[in-house]
């Protein structure tokens, strides 16, 4: 449904609430087609079933709200994260804990709300080793490109000051900037 860049899954270990046994599962997509001027788009699931109300009200969204989601590189407004940005939220259990009889949220246990914002910081660990590789490789380039801008000009100064063939020195520098290039590959 999504053309992403980037996908990034955790799934926590059993926990219990009140006696029950239930797991968290998360997934995030980065990139791609999705709008980067929106807030994220959060889909929450409960035994693969969706939950299209009461968001708000539900421990997933509180979860996520209780993040700080620039320290993962990914712009905040309010509680919400902003951006080209898809979040999966899904709680597997035997009795899931509904705020009201229609199934619309699940209900914000303490214990619930801590495995879920555990698994979405270790998908936003995962997404911010992608999101600072590709600024680091886009510094690169341009730092390179700066590089290749001047090199004409830092080979007449060198000619005049050694007696060197420009020419010569310039080929030399670019045969130098090629074999620093940085070769960044997309996971």
């Amino acid at each position: 449904e999504f053309k992403l860049d980037f996908v990034a899954a955790a799934s926590r270990p059993p926990s219990v609430y009140r006696g029950n046994p239930f797991i968290i599962e998360v997934v995030m997509g980065y990139g791609g087609e999705l709008p980067s001027n929106q807030p994220a788009k959060i889909m929450r699931f409960a035994n693969r079933v969706p939950l299209l109300y009461q968001a708000a009200s539900c421990a997933t969204t509180k979860a996520s709200q209780k993040i700080d989601w620039r320290h993962y590189g990914i712009e905040q407004q309010g509680h919400t994260p902003y951006g080209p940005l898809v979040i999966g939220i899904h709680m597997a259990s035997v009795w899931i804990p509904y705020v009201t009889e229609a199934k619309e949220a699940i209900d914000p246990y303490p214990e619930i709300i801590k495995q879920v914002r555990l698994a979405l910081q270790d998908c936003a660990r995962k997404l911010q080793r992608y999101i600072s590789g590709k600024r680091r490789a886009h510094e690169s380039e341009q730092r390179q490109s700066l590089f290749e801008k001047y090199i004409p000009e830092a080979a007449d100064a060198l000619a005049k000051l050694s007696d060197v063939d420009k020419v010569k020195i310039r080929t030399g520098l670019e045969k130098i900037l090629k074999k620093g290039k940085v070769v960044v590959e997309e996971p």
